[in-house]
């Protein structure tokens, strides 16, 4: 049961990881760049790297958790960005801050169904990274 479990978990995660990053690829790398700006975090040359960078990284563990390939490391490089995510979310939207979260590209606003989103997917993916762990054990 746990394999066909840690397989839907694979394929689910490795999709929605690799349908976010091309949601950023198919625009300009600056449309993304607008929504890590707006969280007012990170100053003007760490936005630029990480929006022409995060993309692809997602779409690195997104294929990886698909083939099933260092599904140890892949799955806790998915908790740690979804973690980040999630709880940059949380402090945006209890600072009451209106901003599009960028995860599937402009339009998506923070708010209670994209917490509720990212966090049902950071705990999907902290399951399959401690199955992965387990396993190897």
């Amino acid at each position: 049961m746990s394999r066909w479990v840690r397989l839907f978990l694979r394929l689910a995660l490795g999709a929605i990881f690799v349908y976010a990053a091309w949601t950023k690829l198919r625009d300009p790398w600056q449309l993304f760049a607008n929504s890590v700006a707006a969280y007012d975090l990170l100053p003007m040359w760490a936005v630029k790297l990480v929006a022409r960078v995060l993309p692809w990284a997602e779409m690195l563990i997104g294929l990886l958790l698909i083939s099933g390939w260092f599904l140890r490391v892949s799955s806790i490089a998915a908790s740690a960005l979804l973690l980040g995510f999630f709880a940059v979310m949380v402090r945006t939207y209890a600072s009451g801050i209106q901003i599009e979260c960028g995860c599937f590209g402009p339009g998506d606003v923070i708010s209670i169904r994209s917490l509720a989103r990212d966090g049902s997917l950071l705990l999907a993916s902290l399951c399959l990274a401690g199955m992965a762990i387990w396993r190897r054990r």
